[in-house]
């Protein structure tokens, strides 16, 4: 939301600078996705992986950086860190499912169980 500062010009709101420099990281996931396939790091095949393991990532720092101040009607931190758990699982398992299509079920196994572990503890 827009506000005005003491001087009467208009600024943007907390929440739409995350939003703004979710979108910047997004596009900067997709560039360096691409940048390694130029490389030779990955197959063409790997890039959408890739972004979603960098967007999981940086869902989880954006979860820890809402962690101490959650506004109402709004996403808390911890929600934000379990679907950035979630996001980096399935970047995770599609990517080592080139490998083996049993370690893709063994990291969402591994999420699945993180996630639930996180939950009870939070709910005490």
């Amino acid at each position: 939301m827009w506000t005005q500062n003491q001087l009467g010009v208009k600024v943007m709101g907390s929440e739409q600078k995350r939003t703004l420099l979710t979108l910047g990281f997004f596009f900067l996931a997709i560039t360096v996705a691409i940048l390694f396939h130029a490389v030779g790091f990955i197959n063409w095949t790997l890039i959408v992986p890739v972004v979603f393991v960098f967007c999981g990532l940086w869902l989880l720092a954006l979860g820890a950086i809402r962690m101490g101040k959650t506004e109402r009607y709004e996403r808390s931190g911890f929600s934000t860190i379990m679907f950035g758990l979630i996001t980096l699982a399935v970047g995770g398992a599609w990517f080592v499912f080139t490998i083996n299509w049993l370690y893709s079920v063994v990291v969402i196994l591994l999420v699945v169980a993180a996630l639930a572990i996180v939950a009870a503890l939070q709910h005490k």
